[in-house]
């Protein structure tokens, strides 16, 4: 098991650290650049024009890694995890292609989006529940509870998939910052599919569980490829093709390891920074006032005088402390 999640992780990195070098060129030709927000801070304009949309490099390498390194590439587990991915994947690229290359800043409306990602948020479910039969319980974080909760579950869980979904796409706004806060959540998630493959025991049972191990490992190795091209000073950006996408394979492995509501430890950077954009609006339309410099939290110590490398290293230990306490949170709901 050990030798296919090293397969699984070595084979996304290879394979994004190869595409790299060639889309980037590409994506400069077709004049797929970034446009930077005048009111957010001064030296992100110079990052104006940097080729985006490249989460396209990293979903290959994810996708492909999976497929080729997984015990059974066509098992409905997998098959879910690459679909959900590609889904959300999906609605990130329309909305940057039409923000990008048909030039209309707003790209997809909000209501859009929304019905995209919770109508991916009911599929993953509904395959879940019915098809592979998790069930409708969610476990408390840092307990043995487990609470049924009948129909009630889709409601939950589909805010909780929507919301942190889209917590990492807010994320995406320094370079670096989200892909390897991703890697961090990633690396919790192999060794979670792994427990839950322990705890489920069976050599049926198993095969399944330790290839969404497999994917979790692919998802490692692509975001740490990607970080040797987007790391700061960036030379692309991964866009909302490839920000969605990675908050649609962590909640598919939330999901799917019935580790719906550890997700929220695991993810807490991303979910800190949604809450910093939440208060922020909140706060002004209600009293006129902001509590944040500016929202998402990473741009308040940017504009506090922090720099950018500073912000990242900083978030990326946090992010790490999250998924360590996230397993920490895992293991006592196995019972």
């Amino acid at each position: 098991m050990s030798e296919r999640l090293v397969l699984a992780t070595g084979l996304a990195l290879i394979i994004t650290l190869v595409l790299g070098p060639f889309m980037i060129p590409v994506l400069r030709i077709l004049k797929f650049g970034q446009t930077i927000r005048d009111d957010g801070p001064k030296r992100h304009l110079k990052k104006a024009g940097t080729p985006t949309m490249g989460g396209i490099i990293f979903l290959v390498g994810i996708i492909a890694s999976s497929l080729v390194t997984a015990e059974q590439p066509t098992s409905l587990e997998m098959v879910t995890l690459v679909g959900i991915t590609l889904g959300f994947g999906l609605i990130g690229f329309i909305d940057d292609f039409i923000k990008v290359v048909l030039h209309r800043s707003l790209g997809l409306r909000a209501y859009q989006k929304l019905i995209g990602q919770f109508g991916l948020a009911f599929v993953l479910m509904w395959v879940s529940v019915h098809w592979l039969g998790r069930g409708t319980d969610v476990a408390i974080p840092f307990s043995t509870i487990h609470l049924e909760l009948g129909w009630f579950y889709y409601c939950l869980i589909s805010l909780v998939i929507v919301v942190m979904t889209n917590a990492v796409n807010l994320t995406d706004g320094l370079d670096g910052l989200a892909a390897g806060s991703t890697m961090f959540a990633g690396i919790s998630y192999v060794v979670i599919a792994l427990l839950a493959a322990i705890q489920g025991g069976g050599v049926a049972v198993l095969a399944h569980e330790t290839d969404m191990a497999v994917f979790a490992a692919a998802l490692v190795g692509g975001c740490l490829g990607f970080l040797r091209f987007n790391a700061y000073p960036a030379r692309i950006f991964m866009g909302d093709t490839g920000s969605l996408a990675l908050g649609g394979a962590l909640v598919s492995l939330a999901v799917l390891t019935k580790s719906e509501l550890v997700l929220i430890v695991i993810g807490g950077l991303f979910a800190l920074e949604a809450l910093s954009v939440i208060i922020q609006v909140i706060s002004f339309q209600t009293r006129g006032k902001r509590v944040f410099r500016m929202s998402p939290l990473h741009h308040h110590f940017e504009l506090g005088g922090w720099g950018e490398w500073k912000v990242v290293l900083a978030f990326w230990a946090a992010s790490l402390i999250c998924a360590i306490i996230g397993i920490i949170a895992y293991i006592p709901t196995l019972g």
